[in-house]
C-alpha cells in the first residue's frame, strides 16, 4: 500500500486472506411421501444419511451448516451454525421431527430460502420432486446459491411386480387406487409415468443450470454422493 508506505517510511504490504469458510443449507422434504420405502430404507431416512454426511463433512471443514425441513408448509429452519453437536441436532430434528402436514410444496422451501439466507450459500435440496409449480423459484434460488437437486426414488415408484390386485394409498393426500398389476398395459402406464416425472426433473434442473444427484433406496445412495463430488471435482479441475 504506497500511501501507507509513504506515510511510515517504510515498505507495507496488505495481505488479502481468502474468507474459507462457508455456508451449507440442506433443505429436506419430510412431506408424506417420504415415508416410503420397499427396498432397504425409506426415502426418509435416505435423506437423513445423506444429510448426516453433508454435515458432519461441513463441520470437518469448519462450514456452518443448517436446516429448512418442509412439506407444503416450513415444518422447521435451524439457522446455519458450526460445531458437531449442532450437525448431530440436526440429523436428529431430521429423523424424529414429526411434521404437521404432509403435503409437498418446493416452491414454499425455496421461497423461504431466499427470505432467511441472504449471503450465497451451497443448497442441498433432498426431495422425490414428487411436485410441480417450482420451476421459477428454483431458477431464481440458483442464481444466487450453489443449489443441488438430490431426488430420491424408490424402486416400486418406476417398477410394479407383476402379483395381481394391490392397493396404494397416497401418503399425503389419502386418496386409495386399487390397480391390477399383472395387466401388462397397466404396467406399462405406470413406467410411462415414472419416466415422466424423470424428465421433468431433469428439465427443470437443467433450465436452472443446477448440478442434480439421482438416487433410489437400495442402499447405495451414500456411493452416488461421492460419485457426485468426484466429477464435480474433475470438472472443477478442467475449469
Amino acid at each position: 500500500d504506497w500511501n501507507v508506505t509513504a506515510r511510515v517510511g517504510s515498505p507495507f504490504v496488505k495481505r488479502y486472506v481468502e474468507e474459507r469458510e462457508l455456508t451449507l443449507l440442506l433443505l429436506v422434504d419430510v412431506s408424506g411421501s417420504q415415508s416410503f420405502g420397499t427396498q432397504r430404507h425409506a426415502k426418509r431416512a435416505v435423506a437423513a444419511e445423506l444429510a448426516a454426511l453433508l454435515s458432519f463433512s461441513a463441520i470437518h471443514n469448519n462450514d456452518r451448516v443448517g436446516l429448512l425441513s418442509f412439506s407444503d408448509r416450513i415444518e422447521q429452519f435451524v439457522p446455519p451454525q458450526k460445531g458437531p453437536r449442532h450437525a448431530l441436532r440436526l440429523i436428529r430434528d431430521i429423523l424424529f421431527h414429526q411434521p404437521e402436514h404432509r403435503g409437498t410444496s418446493i416452491r414454499g422451501a425455496l421461497d423461504y430460502l431466499q427470505k432467511v439466507q441472504h449471503k450465497r450459500a451451497i443448497v442441498f435440496l433432498l426431495s422425490d420432486f414428487c411436485d410441480s409449480g417450482y420451476d421459477r423459484s428454483l431458477r431464481l434460488a440458483a442464481r444466487k446459491h450453489d443449489v443441488i437437486a438430490v431426488r430420491i426414488e424408490d424402486l416400486r415408484e418406476t417398477q410394479l411386480p407383476s402379483i395381481g390386485l394391490i392397493q396404494f394409498e397416497d401418503a399425503e393426500t389419502g386418496r386409495q387406487l386399487l390397480i391390477d398389476s399383472s395387466s401388462r398395459a397397466v404396467r406399462d402406464v405406470w413406467e410411462r409415468e415414472a419416466a415422466t416425472r424423470r424428465e421433468n426433473f431433469q428439465r427443470l434442473t437443467r433450465a436452472a443450470g443446477i448440478d442434480t444427484i439421482e438416487v433410489g433406496t437400495d442402499g447405495t445412495h451414500l456411493e452416488g454422493l461421492v460419485r457426485f463430488f468426484q466429477r464435480r471435482e474433475r470438472r472443477m479441475r478442467r475449469q
